[in-house]
């Protein structure tokens, strides 16, 4: 899903990309002043960027700057890491005059206030505060964890262990960096310039600068609990994911089709703001026979058409259709699909653009679904267009009497 568009811009939830929960964050926490670093795959990103997110009013001093690598610096190096990726805007940022700095990861699904975190920062006194979360201790091997002690100072931190230490008194998780950092402005230009300077460095904030701050005893952790924004009936959940395997992706979309999903996207106080084409409302109708559409615990976005279909516990982004007689069960279709007749599709993503011929089935044969496209460990099968087009050539009596409805570039 990212070879053609950085993970950011991946598309999720119905209608969103990735990067809006944290440019959405941003905004309802009243920071209205946000670069945004691309290096790989940026253009989908960077298009979505310009046409959702310039409503911002740059005569009140507020604006999202897009800050692709440009080899600032010198003429030899792209963005090395992290770290160098904002060290080589320190110009930019200086010029700004800002007297702290929040850096956010623009990869991951979650709501929160900032602005109780940047208030914690002041509070704790450190040049550095570090956003955390307890997470299961298989999947912080991902992660930065760290151990604190009763006054939240980080006493040890360690970026992506193969054994992660647990929680003292819970053995079954790790204390995890969220990848969320607020600095004292002042500090981050000193270090950042010290670690340019070494021939050792990663050139990374999880790798380099963080381990050396909590060696110096120079880092706080911030409790998300303390910040994040819970769903509206449900005070307990602090949500936030790391949509980083197919596994995950496709988990997070379905949790938005659930009868009650864990994270709130109904929620009028904390709207997740995005871009999206204007469309004519979804429609369903009946086939040709006359039999109805049956959906049931799905979201079917604007521009879709379903026709004498059954949706159920799926996910439809705009201008997708579903000819007569499919059967939809947990899948996860990205924009602009086209899904011909009598398809049956289980536990799917289809990528944006894809067009199925009729009657092909997806996700109830593991063997021949590892044979002609992605199946994942946890038995999610991944269709997108280069995929179909090798099946096309490998298997051409799947497409007899088919042409291409689509038309233009996705």
């Amino acid at each position: 899903m990212t070879d053609s568009r950085a993970k950011p811009a991946v598309y999720f939830g119905g209608k969103y990309r990735i990067i809006d929960f944290a440019l959405s964050n941003c905004v309802n926490s009243g920071i209205m002043r946000i670069g945004v670093v691309t290096q790989y795959k940026s253009h989908s990103l960077l298009s979505h960027l310009q046409a959702g997110w310039s409503f911002l009013r740059n005569q009140f001093h507020e604006f999202i700057d897009l800050l692709p690598a440009q080899q600032r610096v010198d003429e030899e190096h792209w963005y090395q890491g992290t770290a160098d990726a904002v060290y080589q805007n320190i110009d930019i940022i200086k010029f700004h005059k800002p007297k702290y700095i929040l850096i956010l990861a623009g990869d991951h699904i979650y709501k929160m206030d900032y602005a109780k975190l940047i208030m914690d920062h002041i509070r704790m006194g450190s040049p550095l505060t570090v956003a955390c979360i307890p997470v299961p201790r298989n999947q912080a091997r991902e992660l930065g964890v760290m151990n604190i002690d009763s006054n939240n100072l980080i006493t040890e931190f360690v970026e992506k262990p193969e054994n992660p230490p647990a929680m003292p008194g819970d053995e079954s998780k790790s204390l995890a960096s969220m990848g969320i950092y607020v600095f004292d402005a002042d500090y981050l230009y000193q270090i950042l310039k010290e670690d340019a300077a070494n021939p050792n460095s990663h050139r990374d904030f999880g790798k380099d600068l963080i381990p050396y701050m909590v060696g110096k005893r120079l880092a706080h952790a911030h409790d998300y609990s303390k910040s994040c924004i819970r769903n509206r009936g449900n005070s307990s959940l602090c949500y936030w994911r790391d949509v980083g395997t197919i596994d995950a992706y496709w988990d997070a979309n379905m949790d938005i089709a659930s009868i009650t999903p864990q994270l709130d996207v109904y929620d009028e106080d904390w709207p997740i703001w995005t871009y999206q084409v204007q469309m004519p409302p979804a429609k369903f109708v009946k086939d040709i026979n006359g039999a109805s559409s049956t959906v049931q615990n799905s979201v079917c976005s604007a521009g879709c058409i379903i026709s004498g279909s059954s949706i159920v516990e799926s996910l439809l982004f705009s201008a997708s259709r579903v000819h007569s007689n499919c059967a939809l069960t947990q899948a996860v279709v990205l924009p602009m699909c086209i899904i011909h007749r009598g398809c049956r599709l289980t536990k799917v993503i289809l990528d944006r653009g894809c067009e199925l011929p009729r009657n092909l089935v997806i996700g109830e044969d593991p063997a021949v679904d590892a044979r002609r496209f992605y199946r994942s460990e946890g038995g999610v099968v991944l269709v997108n267009r280069d995929m179909l087009q090798r099946l096309r050539e490998n298997e051409p009596e799947l497409f007899e009497g088919f042409r291409d409805y689509c038309s233009g570039n996705f």
